[in-house]
């Protein structure tokens, strides 16, 4: 099949990518010049286990292609996917206009006789894909003559993503359930053949109306932000009642109800979708005059999550962070991404800088992207342990795997007190009581056997 994806972004660019694995001739399309430029030369332009591979392959053999137009782009293509941003606007609802943009745009271009899908990849609010449908229409209006119309030269499909940043690659080549909005047997063919490739094991293809897919997207990510602030209140009530989280954790988790997923405490989630999914979400709610509680007790919940470290250590300098250096271990909202977005990390770092301390960071892949955020306001460390130099105390916000079993005498050695701060619960309360450190995690009860 020929393919154009609208959007060389992080879902554009793992759909484009993983579409041409399956032999499908694939053309990217951005307006962003620079962007262009480097994927066109082979330049990748994210972090991605298992993509870059992938995309270098499929570039050499020519199914993956790269360009600025549009037009260009979708000419004798028969799939459109749109996977183009859809940010939180002033008042927590999903922005459409790059998609209605490029709705209007496509009205200009598609032909009466050139049958097109075009495809909702982005998360979208109930009801976009009829919007679309309708922009497109209106647009082509304008250039058509008289007597012509588009109503059957394309179909709008809602076909949501559930890719999750780390292992997006096997989300979408090994996906649990694809889900495909839409009630038009011409399409229903098309979406058929060309997921058939990924759903070989069985795993299955749901169709259903526009409107219950666009929802289930929101409805599965306000899902798992629930299980996470759950899980983080218990943690609360693990601290105050003297329990241990983890075993609390392992012991709902092994109820077949519940699952052992998205159970582990921490400091809040971040990223590109959690946050402004739940928001989006409650904001439709509202539209639709219905008080969605549970969500607002969720974005409550998640905000002050982020500072739960905060107050722990304070506590332990007095109340006095001026002139106190910290070392952080991750700045990437969850390991395996360089996505900074919504980042627990930067709650803290903001905190920190605030009270008068001074920072040095590390993270194996997100140092670019803070650091442009940043700039010298925070000190940029080559690895974890040179990070550590002059640290007053350690704190740990990522939970990358390079993390897990440190050196601990260099750590000892380095900081100035042997005190760690681990927001992701990393390592055990005695071991760190054998090695002589404070550490403070997240649900479980304090080590307090070292000195400031």
């Amino acid at each position: 099949m020929k393919i154009t994806v609208v959007g060389t972004g992080y879902v554009g660019l793992v759909t484009g990518t993983c579409f041409a694995e399956t032999g499908n001739i694939v053309t990217c399309v951005d307006i962003d010049q620079e962007k262009i430029k480097k994927l066109s030369s082979g330049q990748i332009t994210m972090y991605e286990p298992g993509l870059e591979n992938l995309f270098l392959r499929n570039q050499k053999e020519g199914r993956l292609m790269f360009t600025q137009s549009l037009s260009d782009a979708i000419n004798g293509a028969e799939i459109i996917f749109l996977a183009l941003p859809t940010p939180p606007g002033e008042d927590g609802a999903a922005d459409l206009k790059y998609i209605l943009g490029v709705a209007e745009d496509l009205g200009k271009l598609i032909k009466p006789t050139d049958y097109k899908v075009i495809i909702d990849k982005s998360t979208v609010p109930v009801g976009t894909a009829e919007k679309v449908r309708n922009v497109i229409l209106q647009s082509s209006a304008k250039v058509l003559d008289e007597g012509k119309d588009l109503s059957t030269a394309f179909d709008v499909v809602s076909n949501p993503e559930f890719l999750r940043e780390g292992v997006a690659v096997e989300d979408f080549m090994k996906p649990d359930r694809v889900v495909i909005g839409t009630k038009s047997p011409r399409a229903i063919k098309i979406m058929n053949e060309l997921y058939a490739p990924f759903v070989r094991q069985g795993n299955p293809i749901i169709f259903m109306d526009e409107q219950s897919a666009e929802l289930t997207k929101y409805a599965a990510n306000a899902f798992l932000a629930v299980k996470i602030s759950f899980m983080n209140e218990i943690a609360q009530m693990c601290e105050r009642l003297g329990a241990d989280v983890d075993m609390v954790r392992k012991g709902i988790g092994s109820d077949e109800r519940i699952g052992k997923r998205f159970l582990f405490p921490g400091i809040g989630y971040g990223g590109s979708c959690f946050p402004k999914d739940v928001q989006a979400l409650a904001k439709s709610a509202n539209e639709v005059d219905y008080d969605f509680q549970i969500l607002d007790a969720v974005m409550k919940v998640n905000k002050e999550q982020k500072l739960h470290l905060i107050p722990k250590i304070n506590s332990f300098y007095s109340n006095n962070l001026s002139g106190k250096h910290f070392a952080i271990w991750g700045l990437a909202f969850k390991p395996n991404t360089d996505d900074v977005r919504e980042a627990p990390a930067f709650v803290i770092i903001d905190e920190l800088l605030s009270a008068g301390a001074t920072v040095s960071v590390f993270d194996p892949e997100a140092m670019k992207n803070t650091e442009a955020i940043y700039g010298t306001k925070i000190s940029f460390a080559k690895n974890q342990y040179d990070s550590l130099k002059n640290a007053d105390a350690l704190i740990i916000a990522t939970e990358w795997n390079e993390f897990r079993t440190p050196d601990f005498e260099k750590i000892s050695a380095a900081l100035k007190s042997k005190a760690i701060f681990d927001g992701r619960n990393l390592f055990e309360n005695s071991q760190m009581e054998n090695l002589g450190f404070h550490y403070e995690s997240v649900g479980r009860k304090a080590v307090t056997t070292s000195k400031k």
